[in-house]
């Protein structure tokens, strides 16, 4: 069984840095007359984390030149990298050992992420991804086409049945759009409206795995070999 998680907000507590990082970004913006002065809240902030960076600034500030927006995503990029290279980066709480379980008990792991490669990059340098996933996969190599799109693509290099593991709507699009099962985690940032279509859903990371354990066991999916 092949299993494709989603990293920020499924298994990384993302919004320690993207909010400052956003806010830095957003100043700017003002700053410079680009943006209107407004506050933002954490849980405002927190709707955009999921989507890949071109679309994110596309929809939220879609009056922007594409040269602001730009320096505005590089900006943002910059602040979370030097957040990440200064240990100030988390997983969730118990999200190591879950992976390293699904590890132990035969599941190939796969990194499926709406982020660009330097970010997948200082991550895996920070955390050692490479201990728990077997494959790794980011929308910029493949020109920010959305996940199920994505998906498609690299299916052919599997063999086995999927499941999809994440906080937002993306995820649980990948899985409907390409007849895989998948598990829905409310700790992160997606409401439970747009992962209502999840097989399962899941309130803490350290619940995953029992999850995936009843979904193996399902009718719907074969046996884990």
């Amino acid at each position: 069984m092949n299993l494709i998680f989603d990293y920020d907000g499924t298994l990384h507590n993302c919004l320690k840095i993207y909010a400052p990082s956003f806010r830095k970004a957003f100043a700017w913006l003002t700053d410079n007359g680009y943006a209107e002065a407004k506050s933002y809240t954490d849980e405002e902030i927190g709707y955009w984390l999921g989507f890949n960076s071109a679309d994110m600034w596309s929809m939220f500030q879609p009056q922007l030149a594409p040269e602001i927006r730009d320096t505005a995503r590089r900006i943002i990029g910059d602040e979370m990298n030097g957040h990440i290279r200064n240990g100030d980066a988390e997983l969730f709480e118990g999200a190591k050992e879950t992976l390293i379980k699904l590890r132990n008990d035969g599941y190939s792991l796969i990194f499926l992420s709406n982020c660009r490669r330097r970010y997948m990059e200082t991550h895996c340098a920070a955390f050692g991804l490479e201990r728990y996933f077997d494959y790794f996969y980011c929308c910029e190599d493949f020109g920010f086409i959305p996940k199920y799109e994505i998906f498609r693509k690299v299916r052919p290099n599997f063999s086995d049945d999927f499941i999809v593991i994440g906080d937002r709507f993306h995820d649980i699009e990948t899985a409907t759009k390409n007849g895989l099962h998948s598990i829905g985690c409310l700790y992160g940032y997606g409401s439970a409206e747009e992962l209502s279509a999840a097989d399962i859903l899941v309130n803490d990371v350290r619940e995953i795995p029992l999850a995936v354990e009843k979904l193996c066991r399902s009718d719907c999916v074969p046996e884990r070999r």
